[in-house]
């Protein structure tokens, strides 16, 4: 049953019915008139007749009592955040993968939760673990008794603890160990998903710098070329390795002066006896390429698509670039401002290697109009005989001197124009130079993770100053890139394009309140605003009823 306004003349009368199917159609049977609804509303009839039958319906009635403010909060917990992580955790295999690296240690507190609590706090308002550990307060965690500061400390060393081959603790004074228990962390995890893996082909590896406050580590923190931009903090190098969908597959972790050259050795022998990957190809940035690098991967019969320093390497900017040869087209012009960026490609064969030159037609006129713009304002200053332009390194490098004079090198220019808009891949695979081209655009996924990690979730800078709990901070970042990936593979499921903050923003303010009225205790869940009910549905998370019974006093 329920109430209906029907239209007569000039008034409005309300009635209450009750549908009733009657073969294939519901028919709707008049009950009772309650009246004209302008003299109901004016006689306050309506009001008390509601609120009389209002006492009858228990939920209805305590959320009318709460909203006249006639309830007792006793509690406010914050658990959409919960909710939501929680099940991508189950379901993204790492919470059994945790207990089963604890099976043979003792701990007087929940590791597993721990982790979870610094992941979780990554995921939606990243920073310290001292920051997590008052952040946690205002959450509902699921098995979570009471952790504190020193239980976060303690599963961050856990996480970078050193291990041996045999899985034991090494001893103090061993030699610097190359597994930590996030290693064998990041292989089960790889393993549980090996059917998703199974036609893995294709790998993206490129580093970042994370800088520390303090000193930095016993061994790890050491100053380098930093790609934060901060030359004169200690740092180390963070790799991750992704698959062709974008999926991290593992993190490694350096001292802040390793080269970047050095690092992709390992990682591809890592992948090869760790990972059972037997075949693969690597794509990787400029930074890692060195004739060395080069033939240990060909010395494990892996392929790879490496960028090529086209400055540096003369080798490749005359003979290379210099090669005469059509390119072929592989996207035009833009006719929409989401279609593919132009592309074109051509191959050349240079001392029995396989060289790959692309070419962006809008690269190559911003360059151009860029350089213009620069040698516009060089020869105005010139002029004026100002030296300020000197320690701008765009500007010096299209000037020489002359005497004490500075001018315009036109060699240095002409030079310049080979590049613009161009970049050369060296590769040992025998795939279509196009696919060589799009494989190695699609590098920018692992840049994008770096960003997540770095200004999404504030893995810089860092506090610690024990090497083990430096690399647990970081791996929980890792984490946390791999359930926000497992998430938005879900929603793009489902079709839908949600902005990251407004789904931190939309499912961290939903709330549960604890509330006593007439002597019983209920629970009130605030409503799911905003993108969180999409968020929900792709996760596959079923949100607690508006109304329900509270737990028991005492």
């Amino acid at each position: 049953m329920f109430i209906r306004a029907k239209k007569r003349g000039p008034h409005t009368y309300l009635h209450i019915v009750e549908n009733e199917r009657v073969g294939d159609k519901v028919v709707q049977h008049l009950r009772h008139s309650l009246g004209r609804l302008d003299k109901l509303q004016e006689s306050g009839a309506l009001d008390s007749f509601l609120a009389s039958g209002l006492k009858f319906a228990r939920n209805l009635n305590v959320l009318d009592a709460h909203a006249r403010g006639e309830t007792t909060t006793t509690k406010t917990e914050r658990i959409g955040a919960s909710l939501l992580c929680e099940r991508l955790w189950q379901e993204c295999g790492i919470a059994g993968i945790l207990d089963r690296a604890l099976t043979d240690r003792r701990f007087e507190f929940p590791v597993e939760r721990a982790v979870f609590v610094t992941v979780m706090h990554r995921f939606f308002s990243p920073g310290s673990d001292r920051a997590a550990e008052y952040w946690m307060r205002r959450y509902r965690i699921d098995s979570n008794p009471a952790l504190q500061l020193q239980h976060l400390y303690r599963a961050m060393a856990w996480l970078g603890e050193v291990i041996d081959e045999g899985g034991e603790k090494r001893s103090k004074g061993a030699p610097p160990p190359v597994r930590r228990v996030k290693d064998e962390i990041e292989e089960a995890l790889f393993a549980a998903r090996r059917d998703l893996f199974s036609d893995l082909s294709l790998v993206f590896f490129d580093t970042t710098t994370l800088y520390f406050e303090g000193a930095g580590g016993e061994d790890i923190g050491h100053r380098g070329h930093s790609k934060d931009h901060r030359p004169g903090d200690p740092q180390m190098v963070v790799g991750m390795v992704l698959d062709n969908q974008g999926n991290p597959v593992c993190s490694e972790m350096w001292p802040g002066n390793t080269a970047d050259v050095t690092s992709l050795v390992p990682v591809a022998t890592r992948l090869k006896e760790r990972f059972g990957i037997e075949r693969v190809c690597i794509v990787a940035d400029h930074g890692m390429i060195s004739e060395e690098t080069i033939a240990e991967l060909e010395k494990m019969q892996w392929e790879y698509i490496l960028g090529v320093r086209m400055r540096r390497c003369k080798d490749v900017s005359l003979d290379v670039l210099g090669r005469a040869g059509r390119f072929r087209q592989v996207h035009g012009e833009r006719k929409q401002p989401k279609d593919p960026s132009p592309l074109r490609v051509k191959e050349v064969r240079y001392a029995g290697h396989r060289f790959v030159v692309c070419r962006n037609d809008e690269h190559v006129r911003k360059d151009r109009h860029d350089r213009a713009a620069i040698l516009a304002a060089l020869r105005e200053q010139i002029k004026r005989g100002t030296k300020s332009f000197v320690g701008n390194k765009g500007f010096r490098r299209y000037l020489k001197t002359k005497g004490a004079k500075f001018e315009i090198d036109e060699d240095k220019v002409r030079e310049e124009e080979r590049y613009d808009g161009t970049w050369v891949l060296r590769t040992n695979t025998a795939i279509s130079t196009e696919d060589v081209a799009l494989k190695y655009k699609q590098l920018w996924m692992v840049e994008a993770m770096f960003r997540t990690m770095k200004s999404v979730l504030e893995t810089r800078p860092i506090y610690h100053h024990n090497d083990a709990s430096i690399i647990g901070q970081v791996f929980c970042s890792f984490l946390a890139v791999v359930l926000r990936k497992e998430l938005q593979d879900r929603i793009a499921r489902r079709g839908w394009k949600l902005e990251w903050n407004r789904i931190v923003e939309d499912v961290d303010a939903i709330e549960e309140i604890t509330v006593h009225h007439q002597n019983l205790i209920f629970r009130l869940r605030t409503e799911a605003t905003g993108v969180a009910g999409k968020v929900f549905q792709a996760a596959g998370v079923a949100l607690p009823p508006v109304l329900r019974d509270g737990p028991p006093e005492g």
